[in-house]
């Protein structure tokens, strides 16, 4: 979402950090550029007049312009003070005294709400909650089904009835079935309308009323722009609300939505939806936001996902056969799958300091068709061809080539970069220095 204004604002600090000392006259056409670059990403007019005043008053201080590294203190100031409009520290969820604790979703049709219930309920049976979906959204019919679907999926109890009831006496029924199912947290899924408008709000404010929700969180499409930034004011307005979600930060859009909405609307930002799977929702963190903005990557979300996604006793397996340069390509494509859960290639890749701007400026690097095509080569192989590809002879590539909709070169290609790696594990094992190994 972020990729032009990344390497906009990378630009804009190369060319200060070939500069050496900077004048006033530097500081000034570089948050010109800035200014610009911000506007062009749909960022709110009013946020980027006041965040590029911030950044002026700052970037002139002494702290800066006296530095022995003035661009580097320049990027640190860019870091802060978008970390600020992005809201500082993150904000978690509040949670009930005594359970359980009600949280009401509310949002325009077509923001992903009814997905965003069952990943928020995802995300708290896996912190040991026992979360209750509450299909409340009886004006589009197929919401209902859609939710109890995501529900078995998830192995979460969804509480429902018939489109004919009223929301406020389904979310006032659903909270009677608490205790039956010990539940500790309820999602209520609320109705949508393609537009705000004055029954859709009545309504809401009916529920909240019934419901006296610990949160009120507002889904919008982060890649509506601003659009979504006077949703949620409208809300906020009329309904009080506690937090927003912003949903499909993974899209191609612009991303000023998520760089202007805390600011213009004072409400924090708590989740970020990253993708389409169940389990793509984040705790929204704005410094590790700020931090990729910038190219600066994100350790931090990289390293929590891998904790998720890797299984330490298998890992402790694939370790030995590391040490003992035996990794065969099953092993390769176990780890292929492994790391395809934590996201795209591309999510991954921006994650990594110093690697996005590669990336970038390289696109072919981050190619995802190149690792389906990998997955299809070795799936086309025999259990014995994966764990002993010497065997391949011309006749297996052409088979192999076959069944994966590939060419005997890219089967060639394949093998000869596998059989660089298993030379490398062989040097690790037999404790060659790092820097005879990158010779």
């Amino acid at each position: 979402m972020f990729q032009v204004l990344s390497e906009r604002l990378g630009s804009v600090f190369k060319r200060l950090g070939s500069k050496g000392r900077l004048t006033e006259r530097d500081v000034d056409e570089a948050l010109r550029e800035v200014r610009l670059a911000l506007l062009e990403a749909d960022v709110n007019f009013k946020v980027v007049k006041e965040f590029i005043a911030t950044l002026r008053e700052r970037s002139l201080g002494n702290e800066v312009l006296e530095s022995l590294t003035p661009a580097q203190q320049v990027i640190k100031v860019v870091n802060e003070e978008l970390t600020s409009i992005l809201g500082g520290a993150p904000t978690h969820l509040a949670s009930a005294s005594r359970p359980p604790t009600i949280v009401m979703l509310v949002g325009l049709q077509g923001s992903g709400k009814t997905t965003t219930a069952a990943k928020l309920a995802l995300h708290l049976k896996g912190s040991g909650q026992r979360p209750l979906l509450v299909a409340a959204d009886l004006r589009r019919p197929a919401a209902i089904e859609q939710l109890v679907t995501l529900g078995n999926e998830l192995e979460i109890p969804v509480y429902r009835e018939d489109t004919s009831a009223k929301p406020v006496s389904v979310c006032t029924h659903a909270l009677k079935r608490v205790r039956e199912l010990a539940a500790t947290w309820v999602i209520a899924d609320t109705g949508g309308r393609l537009h705000i408008d004055e029954a859709m709000m009545k309504e809401a404010a009916e529920i909240k009323r019934e419901l006296k929700p610990d949160e009120v969180l507002l889904v919008v499409d982060a890649m509506t722009g601003q659009d979504a930034v006077r949703a949620a004011e409208e809300f906020h307005a009329k309904l009080g609300l506690s937090g927003l979600i912003l949903t499909k930060m993974d899209g191609d859009a612009r991303g000023g939505a998520a760089l202007s909405i805390k600011a213009v609307t004072g409400v924090p930002v708590k989740f970020i939806g990253t993708g389409e799977k169940l389990d793509a929702l984040e705790t929204f963190y704005p410094d590790r936001l700020a931090s990729r903005i910038l190219g600066m990557g994100d350790l931090l979300t990289l390293v929590e996902r891998a904790e998720k996604t890797f299984d330490e006793e298998r890992a402790k397996k694939l370790e030995k056969k590391v040490r003992h340069a035996t990794l065969d390509l099953e092993d390769f494509l176990g780890q292929l799958h492994e790391m395809q859960q934590m996201g795209s290639l591309s999510q991954l890749v921006d994650m990594i300091p110093g690697l996005s701007s590669i990336a970038h400026r390289a696109p072919d690097a981050v190619d995802e068709g190149r690792l389906e095509k990998i997955e299809a080569i070795i799936r086309s192989m025999t259990p014995q061809e994966r764990h002993n590809p010497e065997i391949i002879d011309g006749s297996r590539r052409r088979r192999i080539a076959q069944g994966s909709g590939t060419t005997p070169q890219e089967i060639n290609q394949l093998l000869n970069q596998f059989r660089q790696t298993q030379k490398l594990m062989k040097q690790m094992a037999q404790g060659r220095s790092l820097r005879s190994m990158l010779q």
